[in-house]
């Protein structure tokens, strides 16, 4: 599941690219996998807890296990920090943290580098997780993180503004613009902004790129590990963004905005569109004053240029650092937090998105979270980031140059074919 820079860590890919060693377990199980080993006090680290619900299931695994306490180490809110953080940790082979909250992009680049041990498989119900989820978790078929919280993009709009103007949720950018305008014609909403997202420079932008580029049919880097921007397609993609900040459909303090920034801008009634992660549905509903949209609004599936569009997959797995002691203990903290009553308490909290099939399926929980059905929609639905083992250096390059477009340094055909050429330089064998 954002910084505005991105602070400059090599991701050096060692010879392990072609050792898939687990690191520091003692030797294979016969299941698959590295025998995991070390029990006692074990360290999470993790992006901060809004809910406080993670800090909850901790407590209940402490008060199960009194010799194997977790301790939860909150690192910076920035998906970025955090990424450096561990890596930085790792790369002085630092047991500071045993368990790592990896975004799931993240799993090559740890798994290649030999961050982070491989798991045994046979050890998860995996066919009961979501296909997209499990498939962010492996790398070369190899399973190296648990998805313990998936992700899809969705679309909140205020609901009564589009019933008063009688819009209808659009399906595509041209009825974005076309609903905004109208909107924006009722007195109360005059001064809205219309639409943001997360246009920072820092890995939220890179994905609502990705996503723009997917949505009018195009893909950022291939199933081949081949990078292909320079295209109609990503073109088509970026100028929607580029269009919308001149326009002002996006406005220009949203260019500035990650998602708590976001988060904030729609519940204080200040957007018409949000795209965001399924997290906001529970904080924007809130009933203690802090909202000022709660029972307004609804999502719908994201827009994209001929119809619906393609979310990127979010998420986070859970995965084992390759330089703790106590690994066994580790594991079965992830089978507890990735267990399906873990999962129905998380969703319960905090609106975020279980990667355990059947809680989709709970009448109870539909009842409750009316968007669960479009969510499992966009993460079935959702196209990955690329899934390369220089991400650092691939998502800053990607910022680099959708920054660059949406403000108006660069024009797209020139962002494009730069990077077009720097990421067959990051993806080359």
């Amino acid at each position: 599941m954002r910084s505005a820079a991105l602070l400059a860590v090599a991701a050096v890919v060692l010879a392990a690219c072609g050792d898939d060693g687990g690191g520091g377990g003692g030797g294979d199980q016969p299941g698959g996998g590295t025998a995991l080993e070390g029990r006692g006090p074990i360290t999470f680290a993790s992006g901060k807890d809004t809910s406080g619900n993670m800090q909850k299931l901790a407590d209940e695994w402490n008060s199960e296990h009194p010799d194997e306490k977790v301790t939860i180490t909150e690192l910076p809110e920035s998906a970025d920090d955090q990424r450096n953080r561990m890596i930085q940790n790792a790369q002085v082979k630092s047991d500071e943290f045993s368990v790592l909250n990896l975004d799931v992009i993240w799993t090559a680049e740890f798994a290649a580098n030999r961050w982070i041990v491989e798991l045994p498989q046979d050890e998860f119900d995996l066919d009961q997780f979501l296909e997209p989820a499990v498939e962010t978790g492996k790398y070369r078929d190899k399973l190296y993180a648990v998805p313990v919280y998936s992700d899809g993009g969705l679309m909140y709009y205020r609901k009564d503004l589009l019933d008063k103007a009688g819009v209808q949720p659009p399906e595509t950018w041209d009825e974005l613009t076309a609903a905004c305008t109208a909107v924006k014609k009722l007195p109360e909403a005059k001064n809205t902004g219309c639409y943001a997202g997360q246009l920072d420079k820092y890995e939220g932008l890179t994905v609502n790129f990705s996503e723009a580029v997917a949505s009018s049919g195009g893909t950022v880097v291939g199933e081949d590990g081949k990078p292909d921007v320079n295209t109609q397609e990503a073109k088509d993609g970026l100028n929607f963004l580029v269009e919308a900040r001149k326009s002002n459909l996006i406005p220009q303090a949203a260019i500035t905005y990650k998602e708590e920034e976001g988060r904030r801008a729609f519940q204080d009634g200040g957007l018409i569109f949000h795209r965001q992660w399924p997290y906001q549905w529970a904080l924007a509903n809130a009933t203690d004053g802090s909202s000022k949209v709660a029972g307004k609004f609804d999502v719908a599936p994201l827009p994209g240029k001929d119809g619906p569009g393609v979310s990127s997959l979010g998420g986070h797995n859970f995965a084992i650092s390759a330089f703790t002691p106590n690994k066994a203990t580790a594991l079965d903290f992830i089978k507890f937090f990735s267990s399906e009553e873990a999962q129905r308490s998380n969703l319960l909290a905090t609106s975020q998105a279980p990667t355990r099939s059947a809680l989709y399926e709970e009448q109870e929980l539909v009842d409750k979270f009316p968007y669960l059905p479009t969510l499992l929609s966009s993460i079935e639905n959702a196209a990955p980031r690329p899934r390369v083992v220089r991400y650092g250096d691939v998502t800053a390059a990607i910022q680099e140059a959708a920054y660059g477009a949406i403000t108006g340094e660069t024009t797209t055909d020139e962002a494009l074919e730069q990077l077009q050429t720097k990421l067959e330089e990051l993806t080359a064998e």
